[in-house]
C-alpha cells in the first residue's frame, strides 16, 4: 500500500488532530478487577473568557453596580455566601455543593503582564508558561513526561473531546482524546484497521507513517482497555441533558470502574460574552453548576469524591466595567473554582477582587495561576512542580 492510501485509509489524520497515547504498551491483559487507588485530578476549562465578576458577585462593593448599571445581578436574587460575595442565581445546583464543604473560591487568579487575546492566554494557562514565553509542552503533558509512578501508561490522562489540547502534550508522551470509549474500540477493531497492523509492520521504519503506526497500535491497546475495563459499571445517578453533563459522567463512569486514569480534561465553550451577557452567561452557568454538583454527588455515592479534585479556569475574566452592547469586553484576573472531598480551606479562599485599585480598568491578580497548578503538582499529583513548571512557586493551602 502506497504512503497516500495508507494515511487516507487508517482515517486517523483528521483536522490535525490523532488520538494518541503516550506510547506503545499492550494493555488488554492487564486485570480487569484491579480497581484504581490512585487520586484523581478532573480540569475544567471554561473556553471564551467567563465573567468572573458575575459568577461570584461581589454585591458588597457598591463600585459594582456603579460599573455595570445594566448588566449587575440584584442583590435580592444573589447566593450570598459571605457579607461580600455570592453565587449567580443560575448556580444554585452549587449551593448545597459549597455547604457540604466540597468548593473553594480562589479569588483574583492571574499572572503578571496578561494577554487579552483567546488564543494566546489560553496558550499560556495550558503550558503554565509567562506571557512572553512560548511553550510548545503543556503543563499536563510535562507531568506525563515526568517519571511519576502511573506516567507509564498511555491512558493516564484522557480528555473528554475528540481533540487533544495543547495542555495534554509532553515531549514524549500525550494523553488520550476519546469522547465515547465503546466507539473508538469499535473503530480499532475494524477489520480493515486490524488488517493493517497486522501486515503493515514494515511502516515503523519510516519517519512519518512510523509515528502513525505506532499510534494506531497504541489507540488499538488503550482503547480495549478502556472499553473492557470501564464497560463493567452502569451509573444509576441521573445527570443534567447537556453536552457538559455528559462529558462529567463519562468521567464518573471512568472513575468508578476503576480505570488508572489520573488526569481528566474536560470544556465548555461560550463564554466569550460581548453582548447581552446577562442570558448567554446565565445559561452557561448553569449548565455548569448542574453539570458539577451531580458529577460530585454520584463520586460521592461511590465513595469516590475523597480521592477527587477538580478545578475550573477560563483563560481571562472580563473587564469590569460593561460596555454599550449589554455585554463585557476582555479582562485579566479571575476566580477559579476547586471542588472535592478532602480540601483544606472551604469555602472562599482569599479576599475579594479590590474594585477601587484596577490597572486602566482591570482586576489585578492576586495568585499567580501557576501556584495553584504548583499546590497540585506537590500535594496531589506527588511530583516536584518546579520539575513541571520549569521553576518552583509556592504553593496554597486549599488542599
Amino acid at each position: 500500500m502506497n504512503r497516500r492510501n495508507f494515511l487516507r485509509n487508517t482515517g486517523f489524520v483528521a483536522a490535525g488532530s490523532l488520538f494518541v497515547p503516550a506510547f506503545m504498551k499492550p494493555l488488554e491483559a492487564m486485570a480487569l478487577d484491579e480497581l484504581s487507588l490512585y487520586k484523581n485530578l478532573i480540569v475544567v476549562q471554561l473556553s471564551g473568557g467567563n465573567d468572573g465578576l458575575n459568577t461570584v458577585i461581589p454585591f458588597g462593593n457598591d463600585i459594582y453596580y456603579q460599573k455595570r448599571n445594566s448588566i449587575a445581578i440584584k442583590p435580592e436574587s444573589i447566593i450570598k455566601l459571605n457579607d461580600m460575595q455570592g453565587l449567580n442565581p443560575n448556580m444554585a445546583a452549587l449551593q448545597e455543593i459549597y455547604d457540604q464543604g466540597w468548593m473553594t473560591i480562589i479569588n483574583d487568579v492571574g499572572y503578571p503582564n496578561p494577554d487579552r487575546s483567546h488564543f494566546r492566554s489560553m496558550d499560556i494557562w495550558q503550558t503554565g508558561s509567562d506571557s512572553n514565553q512560548f511553550l510548545s509542552t503543556g503543563w499536563i503533558g510535562r507531568y506525563l513526561d515526568s517519571n511519576c509512578k502511573t506516567c507509564k501508561f498511555p491512558y493516564t490522562a484522557i480528555e473528554v473531546d475528540d481533540s487533544l489540547s495543547l495542555a495534554m502534550k509532553g515531549q514524549t508522551k500525550k494523553g488520550i482524546a476519546l469522547i465515547d470509549p465503546a466507539a473508538l474500540f469499535r473503530n480499532t477493531n475494524d477489520p480493515f484497521f486490524k488488517a493493517m497492523l497486522q501486515n503493515d509492520k514494515e511502516h515503523l521504519d519510516e519517519d512519518n507513517l512510523g509515528y502513525l503506526y505506532k499510534t494506531m497500535i497504541e489507540t488499538s491497546s488503550s482503547a480495549s482497555y478502556i472499553q473492557n475495563t470501564s464497560k463493567v459499571y452502569q451509573s444509576k445517578f441521573t445527570y443534567p441533558n447537556s453536552g457538559f453533563a455528559n462529558q462529567l459522567k463519562t468521567v464518573s463512569k471512568f472513575i468508578s470502574s476503576g480505570l488508572k486514569t489520573r488526569v481528566y480534561y474536560v470544556s465548555l465553550s461560550g463564554f466569550d460574552t460581548h453582548v447581552n451577557q446577562i442570558g448567554q452567561q446565565g445559561n452557561l452557568l448553569k449548565q455548569y453548576s448542574e453539570g458539577i454538583a451531580a458529577f460530585l454527588k454520584d463520586l460521592k455515592s461511590n465513595n469516590k469524591l475523597e480521592d477527587t479534585l477538580v478545578i475550573t479556569f477560563s483563560e481571562f475574566g472580563r473587564r469590569v466595567e460593561q460596555n454599550a452592547s449589554n455585554g463585557t469586553d476582555h479582562g485579566t484576573a479571575n476566580n477559579m473554582f476547586v471542588f472535592g472531598g478532602r480540601l483544606k480551606k472551604q469555602g472562599i479562599f482569599n479576599a475579594a477582587p479590590n474594585l477601587s485599585d484596577l490597572d486602566t480598568g482591570d482586576l489585578k491578580y492576586q495568585l499567580d495561576f501557576r501556584q495553584v497548578y504548583g499546590t497540585i503538582l506537590d500535594k496531589w499529583l506527588d511530583v516536584n512542580n518546579a520539575d513541571i513548571l520549569n521553576k518552583k512557586f509556592n504553593t496554597l493551602d486549599f488542599i
